[in-house]
């Protein structure tokens, strides 16, 4: 079990880190702004499921992994930035899609399942270098081996991470819901939005690309 003070100074640092801006947070604004608050919760759910799977796996040997291979850590830093330059991309083709649709008089836009909304938000959060370097270079520093099992207090800690984001998470939801209702009077405005979210994901998604 790891110690008090481990748990509270990790706790803090995850809550610290679930509010500055990056992929996590974009994309739960992203997907409200498609689709509206209850999406947006999906969102945050599926980057929950994602952080804990990352803390699992992270127990289970992937920072010793990650440490011993340079090569291992750039590939998934990577695929996460490719993911994110589709995610954005395709968000932006759809909103200019609809915005056509909506042009020529069909209004009726399908929704993305929920399902989806969750399982795009487990891949966003599994390749979220943000994440996979506070589990590589800051959670380890807790474990101590006088303590007992590393691989049970690394899970202990590593959860405390995701689970410290869902306030936040809930709160950029709740903060685009509340806006979403205003720019729905405003289709343009609806679409400039989405398009400025798909731009997000894009442009952290290069950056990732061209930074070491």
């Amino acid at each position: 079990m790891p110690s008090l003070e481990a748990i509270v100074v990790v706790t803090l640092s995850g809550l610290v880190l679930s509010l500055s801006p990056g992929p996590s947070m974009v994309y739960v604004l992203s997907r409200t702004l498609a689709q509206g608050w209850q999406a947006g919760f999906a969102s945050a759910f599926g980057l929950a499921l994602g952080g804990i799977l990352l803390a699992i796996a992270a127990a289970l040997g992937l920072t010793t992994l990650l440490h011993a291979s340079d090569i291992a850590y750039q590939a998934i830093r990577w695929a996460g930035a490719a993911y994110l330059i589709y995610l954005g991309t395709s968000g932006i083709v759809e909103s200019l899609y609809k915005a056509e649709r909506d042009n020529a008089r069909v209004r009726k836009v399908e929704p993305m399942a929920y399902s989806r909304v969750i399982g795009q938000g487990v891949l966003v959060e599994i390749f979220n270098p943000k994440t996979i370097l506070f589990f590589l270079a800051f959670v380890p520093q807790f474990v101590e081996t006088a303590r007992g099992d590393v691989v049970w207090q690394m899970l202990i800690l590593g959860v405390l991470v995701p689970l410290t984001a869902i306030p936040s998470d809930i709160l950029v939801s709740v903060t685009g819901g509340a806006l979403i209702h205003r720019v729905r009077r405003n289709r343009r405005l609806g679409t400039l939005l989405e398009i400025l979210g798909g731009i997000l994901l894009v442009g952290i998604g290069i950056h990732l690309f061209v930074t070491n």
